[in-house]
């Protein structure tokens, strides 16, 4: 009976919690841990900063990091540095190096999404993209602008500030998400396919918000709040979740948008990426301390047991429970 028990108990934690089988919570430079690609010819604009600290940005610690405060912090188009041009549509894209995820994952990540004020309208340059995805090979980086021979992957987006009329988006090198799947399309979960942060679906579940205090201290251009359905100033668990032909892609829970696997192509080495982008080609000439960016903490893939692993573990424990019965 005993080592029924003991069974049952590892099948009751196997099921709620997969397996972890990456991990970086950035608190130290694992910069050499990582490929970083950029692409719209305007690279020194775009740039990935490993172990940043985000308190200098009066951004408190991630949820899940137990009061740390490092992080990957990704900025792009952020204006002319030497060596840069004027701005340029223009992005970059990070994925882990030699990883290959094949099977059903859960992917997540505390994801923080910060813009230039005044907070709501938004100051100059603030209309940009954080996206994260899966699929990659890690040869070319995954962006917007991607022509359909690069593009080997699917990645989902959100807008830093909400000052799109497409903030939610889901792109593949299916024909139809090259550019990213059009409102209406039935990859997205908002009723009728709606991609506005003004509708219902994203205002129910992201309430309006403010720069946190300790940033408008520091900033003091970083008063209002947010619209509600925008989902910046606040620590966000982003989630890419794999099952079977199905990719989804969710914020606090909130299902934003699915791909069908069997409707685009992926890379051999399915990788995962996380990135940022401009939407256009204007960067932002008042934002001296980059408050245009992306805070990423805390990246997981775990894996999920396949459906038939399961069921064949819950049969063993059922059939050694029957036989201590006897």
């Amino acid at each position: 009976m005993i080592r029924g028990l003991l069974l049952l108990t590892a099948l009751c934690a196997i099921a709620p919690s997969a397996s972890a089988i990456f991990f970086d919570d950035f608190d130290t430079d694992t910069s050499a841990n990582w490929t970083v690609l950029k692409a719209g010819g305007n690279d020194p604009n775009n740039i990935a900063t490993f172990s940043f600290d985000y308190s200098t940005l009066g951004i408190g610690s991630a949820n899940g990091s137990g009061g740390t405060t490092k992080g990957l912090r990704l900025q792009s188009n952020i204006g002319p540095v030497p060596g840069g041009t004027t701005g340029a549509f223009s992005a970059l894209s990070v994925s882990p190096l030699l990883q290959s995820f094949t099977t059903d994952f859960v992917f997540t990540a505390d994801v923080w999404l910060n813009y230039l004020g005044p907070v709501g309208p938004g100051g100059s340059g603030t209309t940009q993209l954080g996206y994260m995805g899966w699929g990659t090979g890690s040869t070319n980086a995954q962006w917007a602008g991607n022509s359909a021979s690069q593009r080997d992957s699917v990645f989902f987006a959100t807008t830093l500030d909400g000052g799109s009329a497409s903030d939610y988006r889901a792109y593949s090198n299916n024909p139809a998400g090259l550019t990213s799947y059009a409102s209406g399309n039935a990859v997205y979960a908002a009723p009728g396919g709606a991609l506005n942060n003004s509708n219902a679906y994203y205002q129910a579940a992201f309430p309006s918000q403010s720069a946190p205090a300790a940033q408008v201290t520091l900033f003091p251009g970083q008063t209002g709040s947010t619209e509600a359905g925008e989902t910046a100033f606040e620590w966000r668990t982003w989630r890419v979740e794999r099952s079977g032909n199905n990719l989804s892609y969710s914020i606090d829970g909130l299902l934003i948008a699915t791909v069908d696997l069997t409707t685009v192509t992926t890379a051999a080495a399915q990788n995962i990426l996380i990135g940022m982008g401009d939407t256009n080609t204007g960067y932002s000439t008042a934002d001296p301390n980059g408050l245009n960016t992306m805070i990423v903490d805390n990246v997981r893939v775990q894996a999920v047991p396949e459906p038939a692993t399961m069921a064949a573990l819950a049969l063993g424990v059922g059939a050694m429970l029957r036989r201590r019965r006897k």
